[in-house]
């Protein structure tokens, strides 16, 4: 597994992560009957993770997963982990926003997290008050970083424009070799500013898996020993940039450790070129 700093934390994480948001019945499930359908194998998941080197772990209050994760890294050495989290969009108000974060690491069973994010932006209520709240939680020990997440290239911006104190850490987008918006104006932002780009589905729920376009897929596969097409789809996003963290879903052991091995995929440049040219 690889490592490189994220963004401008200081702080090196394996260049693929673990994304814990498993699908909306399964939220509605967590949250209306307090039940987290499949969590030992989604446990499991998280352990074999950890387990193959994967040190970086993205959550949110509404996934209703927090637990999973705390569960999963207890024991582990924490200074070794990076643990993200997300406020939800309705818990913008910069009293909800320490009450969520309060909330997300007693769930998580940790003291800080090392990257809290606004999982949505919101119309209601300026960035300049949220941001307000997000460096007071830096200041007060209970985040290490500050990230957004959906945001548009103008939101990022201004929520850069709005802190005072601490910069931003990361954005996280849809963004894999069939969803590539974000190349126009966030990636080339985030490479020049040295911001972490966290891009999730980036196997597009599972269809790069198992791709209609698999011959070129499958010449690169050829070419690394028999990597499957998922590895050559992540290789392509830690490839492609410096600032790319992906986190793949991790609810099965066997893909999580597939997922795990493309972190030492380096793809060539006629490889990328193959990719994109097919995508």
């Amino acid at each position: 597994m690889m490592y490189k700093e994220f963004g401008k934390t200081n702080f090196k994480t394996s260049v693929i992560g673990m994304g814990t948001f498993y699908d909306a019945l399964w939220i509605a499930w967590a949250m209306i009957f307090k039940v987290q359908r499949g969590k030992a194998k989604k446990l499991e998941a998280l352990k074999a993770g950890l387990d193959s080197g994967i040190n970086f772990i993205d959550s949110a209050e509404i996934y209703q997963s927090e637990t999973i994760v705390g569960d999963a890294i207890k024991g582990r050495k924490r200074d070794e982990l990076f643990i993200a989290s997300k406020v939800w969009s309705n818990h913008l108000r910069p009293d909800k926003v320490e009450k969520s974060c309060r909330r997300s690491l007693s769930k998580l069973n940790t003291s800080y997290l090392d990257l809290y994010q606004i999982h949505f932006p919101s119309s209601r209520v300026p960035i300049s008050e949220t941001m307000g709240a997000m460096e007071k939680l830096v200041d007060q020990g209970l985040i290490r970083n500050i990230g957004v997440s959906n945001f548009s290239f103008a939101q990022m911006t201004e929520a850069e424009s709005a802190l005072k104190k601490h910069e931003l850490a990361s954005t996280q987008m849809h963004y894999n070799l069939t969803r590539r918006d974000v190349e126009r104006e966030i990636l080339p932002h985030c490479e020049k500013e040295r911001i972490a780009m966290i891009p999730y589905y980036p196997l597009a729920h599972g269809k790069l898996a198992r791709s209609a376009r698999g011959e070129a897929i499958e010449r690169i596969c050829k070419n690394h020993a028999g990597i499957s097409y998922s590895q050559v789809a992540l290789a392509w996003l830690t490839t492609r940039s410096p600032q790319n963290f992906p986190i793949p879903r991790a609810s099965k052991s066997a893909h999580v450790k597939d997922n795990a091995s493309a972190g030492d995929v380096v793809l060539s440049p006629d490889e990328m070129k193959t990719l994109d040219s097919t995508f």
